[in-house]
C-alpha cells in the first residue's frame, strides 16, 4: 500500500507527498491565523467607529456619483431569481472554494506559476487584515440606507468580522485569479471566462450589499500592489540567477 501511495505520489504530484504537505500546511495554517486575526481585530474594534468609517465611506461615494449604484444593483439581481441564486453562490464560494481549488490547480498543473500565485494571495490577504485593524467598517448592508441584508453568520461568527468591508479581498483575490489563471489556461473558452471573473465578483460583492465601490477599489489595490511586490521579486531573482 505504501507503494503505491509512493508511486501516486511521484507520478501525479510535482515534488511529493512531503511538499503537498508542507504547502497544505502553510495554506490551512494562515487561514486558520487569518480568521482567528480577523475575528480579534473584530473585538478591538468599536461598531461605532466601524460605522462612521461606512458612513463616511457612504457620503463619499453619493457626493462623487450622486447615487448608490450597489443598491440599483441588488434591486435589479432580486428581480431576477436565476440570477439571484447565481449571485449568492458566487458571494459564498468565491473566496474559499475558488481560491482554493484554482490554487490547487495551479499547483497541480501549472507548478511553475503556483508559488508566486500563493504569496500574492497570502501577501493581499495581509495587507487586507492591516486595513481592518486600522480602519474597521461596516458594509452598506448594515447602515440603514436601502439593503437587504441575507446574512446568517452561524458558526463562523466566532471568528468573523462584519466590519470588514475596506478594502474588499473578495475583489483583490478575485483579480489576482483571474490574472493568473487568465495567463496560465491554455483554451480561449478558458482565458475568456477568468478574463471575466474579477468583473463578475466585484458585481456580486455590490448586489449582495457587503461592499461599496470604493471597497471594491481598494481591493483592486491591495491585489495589484501584492501582485506587484510578488512578481518583482521573481523577476529580480531571476534576473540574479543568470548574471551569477
Amino acid at each position: 500500500m505504501g507503494t503505491i501511495v509512493a508511486t501516486l505520489g511521484r507520478r501525479h504530484l510535482p515534488r511529493g507527498w512531503s511538499d503537498l504537505g508542507r504547502q497544505l500546511l502553510i495554506w490551512f495554517g494562515f487561514a486558520i491565523l487569518y480568521q482567528l486575526a480577523r475575528g480579534l481585530a473584530n473585538h478591538l474594534s468599536t461598531p461605532s467607529k466601524a460605522f462612521q468609517n461606512g458612513y463616511h465611506v457612504l457620503d463619499i461615494e453619493t457626493r462623487v456619483a450622486n447615487r448608490l449604484y450597489e443598491l440599483t444593483f441588488q434591486q435589479f439581481v432580486d428581480q431576477r431569481h436565476l440570477l439571484e441564486t447565481a449571485v449568492s453562490w458566487t458571494y459564498w464560494n468565491s473566496e474559499f472554494t475558488v481560491v482554493g481549488l484554482t490554487i490547487l490547480w495551479v499547483y497541480l498543473r501549472r507548478h511553475e506559476a503556483f508559488t508566486s500565485f500563493r504569496n500574492s494571495i497570502l501577501l493581499a490577504n495581509l495587507i487586507g487584515l492591516f486595513g481592518y485593524v486600522f480602519m474597521p467598517t461596516a458594509p452598506p448592508r448594515l447602515l440603514g440606507v436601502g439593503f437587504v441584508d441575507e446574512h446568517r453568520d452561524g458558526i463562523v461568527s466566532l471568528a468573523a468580522n462584519p466590519y470588514a468591508a475596506m478594502p474588499s479581498l473578495h475583489a483583490a483575490d478575485a483579480l489576482i485569479v483571474g490574472v493568473v489563471l487568465f495567463t496560465v489556461c491554455r483554451r480561449w473558452w478558458a482565458k475568456a471566462f477568468w478574463a471575466a471573473w474579477p468583473a463578475w465578483v466585484w458585481f456580486v460583492v455590490m448586489a449582495t450589499g457587503n461592499h461599496f465601490w470604493l471597497d471594491c477599489m481598494a481591493g483592486i489595490l491591495v491585489a495589484l500592489l501584492a501582485m506587484s511586490v510578488v512578481y518583482n521579486a521573481r523577476i529580480r531573482r531571476a534576473v540574479a540567477a543568470r548574471l551569477a
